[in-house]
């Protein structure tokens, strides 16, 4: 334990860890294949950082850990910390250059690299694929791992490629680390990334050993978290009454992308500072609104569920549901995001009966009849124009808005279609793909010297000509932030001289643009080949119902304390009742006046 404080205090300069994190790190640091449930806000991230260290003999030694999770923005949070910390990190995702990916990769073979965060799409791709197996690998994170179990809240296909990985590396450990997990998705994780028949089982570490996993769980109760429900007609003026009469940062969730913005607007009338947040915006609009939150300039940040993942604030008194949420494992870690400094916050869902018309409703937006996601197939391959037989293993940009327009068909039940036929593995899809600027050069190079260009436009191009090949005859995904700092020249003024260059007609230039993606995983399939979709449809849907009736159930009932029932779905049946929660006050009021 020793060797794993001596990072700890190194690196993060912490001189102890925090609860369970010890036994974990020891359990990984062994080899044993563990399997981590923390709260959020636990420290997951330490519990195998200091372990991939600890494994190096010295600071020349080769040996890299690989952390797949889904969310970009966390990951490149966390890049960013390990270099600040002098820890050679990178990270892989949609989006990047076919030269980023190899000079990454690169540098993960050869460059004594720690740490590679890769998005769990990156291990469909046949190139890195290839090049995994020659990187020196010495220990598989993942993270999120619930979102392995396809009877889980939140499943992604993506992560069941992980098993290829350890067939790649049989002998190396893997962590997996989540917050919200069922004992029936523990099961499953357990079981999708069990450890392959070629590996070593000389670990030694036994701990709570469950069929070949260490597997350690932190109560899921928070002593300083006060679950409350309320009933509430007017959603909006309660709302109002809550931030009222408690004070400090919050977080208000709704369902909408709309009602952001109508909901911010009315707090902000109300002299309650607010903004609002959503997947919608550009990601410059959403990093200064989430800044401004964080640095206290605004009060309240309204959003989706697309707000909060990776978001450390430990200073949040409260988090408010405006509408119910899907399940209890979303309501328990987006509420979990309150108090995480260990001071009293309060997590406060509001419903009324409307609730139960608008949760059936929700059902059966999510899970439209199989006729309708087979003609969203059909819909699809005719409008991308791809032949039956053809697509396998391409990626075409899918503007939503556009596409349901042009071919009659609503939005909502749409985008439940689309993910679907994703979960059965006919194409992967990403609501958000990144894509790179380009430029081609429209000129000779004979012509292109004859151009009378400002001083700055020849550096940048002659910058770009030696570091692009071929962009002259094809288009040049380009690194605007490296040009940036290699020419001293501002990401604003590089892109203003980009267009003007384009309106002189001496480049095409399309600038970084975020759109809806779809990857063909197999050539397109006649309608007969779509039984696949069936498989599991009945059972999922009914166990997303059962999971919003759950939701309902824990905002409605008035017998049992909050925190009870809601750590008790995770499987922790011995939790004592919390004394806070407002069924435990009615019922000591009641003995009090008995």
């Amino acid at each position: 334990m020793s060797a794993y404080l001596d990072i700890l205090r190194r690196y993060w300069h912490y001189d102890n860890f925090r609860p369970l994190q010890a036994e974990i790190i020891e359990s990984i640091g062994s080899g044993s294949d563990t399997l981590a449930l923390l709260p959020t806000g636990g420290g997951k991230s330490l519990c195998f950082q200091v372990p991939a260290l600890a494994m190096l003999p010295n600071d020349d030694a080769d040996g890299l850990c690989i952390v797949i999770t889904p969310l970009i923005a966390l990951m490149k949070d966390q890049v960013q910390h390990l270099r600040r910390l002098g820890i050679k990190s990178f990270a892989l995702y949609a989006g990047q250059t076919p030269q980023e990916t190899s000079d990454i990769l690169d540098h993960c073979q050869f460059g004594r690299t720690r740490f590679l965060y890769v998005s769990p799409e990156r291990l469909e791709s046949e190139r890195f694929k290839q090049r995994l197996r020659f990187l020196p690998v010495t220990m598989i994170a993942v993270d999120e791992a619930h979102c392995i179990s396809e009877w889980g809240y939140d499943f992604r296909p993506p992560y069941l490629r992980i098993s290829s990985i350890r067939d790649t590396f049989p002998d190396v450990p893997v962590i997996a680390l989540t917050a919200t997990a069922t004992p029936e998705v523990v099961e499953d994780i357990k079981d999708k990334l069990k450890r392959s028949s070629k590996a070593s089982t000389s670990s030694t570490h036994e701990g709570n050993k469950e069929n070949g996993w260490n597997v350690f769980r932190s109560s899921f109760c928070r002593d300083n978290l006060v679950y409350v429900t309320r009933e509430a007609e007017q959603k909006e003026l309660q709302l109002l009454h809550i931030l009222q009469s408690v004070h400090g940062s919050a977080i208000v969730y709704v369902r909408s992308r709309q009602k952001t913005r109508l909901i911010s607007e009315l707090l902000t009338s109300q002299g309650i500072s607010s903004s609002w947040y959503h997947a919608g915006l550009n990601r410059q609009e959403r990093d200064q609104r989430q800044q401004a939150w964080m640095n206290d300039e605004t009060r309240v940040i309204v959003a989706t569920n697309a707000f909060g993942m990776g978001i450390d604030k430990p200073d949040v008194r409260l988090v408010v549901h405006l509408d119910i949420p899907d399940s209890i494992e979303a309501y328990f870690q987006e509420a979990g995001r309150g108090g995480r400094d260990g001071q009293t916050a309060y997590a406060v869902l509001l419903y009324n009966k409307r609730d139960e018309i608008t949760i059936k409703k929700r059902e059966s937006d999510t899970f439209p009849d199989l006729p309708f996601v087979k003609r969203v197939y059909e819909a699809v391959g005719d409008w991308l124009e791809i032949a039956l037989g053809f697509g396998a293993g391409h990626s075409y940009t899918l503007p939503f808005d556009t596409f349901c327009h042009d071919k009659h068909l609503p939005l909502v039940q749409t985008h439940s279609a689309i993910a679907i036929i994703a979960q059965s593995g006919f194409w992967s899809y990403e609501e958000e793909h990144e894509t790179p600027p380009r430029v081609q050069i429209r000129c000779t190079k004979e012509q292109l010297y004859k151009e009378e260009l400002s001083e700055r436009q020849e550096h940048i191009l002659q910058y770009m000509m030696r570091r692009y090949t071929g962009m002259f005859t094809t288009f040049a995904y380009i690194d605007i932030d490296n040009i940036s700092e290699s020419l001293g020249i501002s990401v604003r003024d590089i892109n203003a001289e980009l267009i003007e260059l384009a309106k002189n007609g001496i480049i095409t230039y399309i600038p970084h643009s975020i759109a809806p993606m779809v990857t063909y995983l197999l050539d397109r399939q006649p309608l007969e080949k779509l039984n696949r979709i069936e498989d599991g449809y009945l059972e999922k849907k009914r166990l997303y119902s059962n999971r919003q009736s759950a939701v309902y159930e824990y905002a409605t009932q008035k017998d049992f304390c909050r925190q009870q029932l809601l750590v008790s779905y995770f499987g922790e049946l011995d939790a004592a009742p919390c004394g806070q929660c407002d069924v435990c006050r009615r019922r000591k009021a009641e003995e009090n006046r008995g």
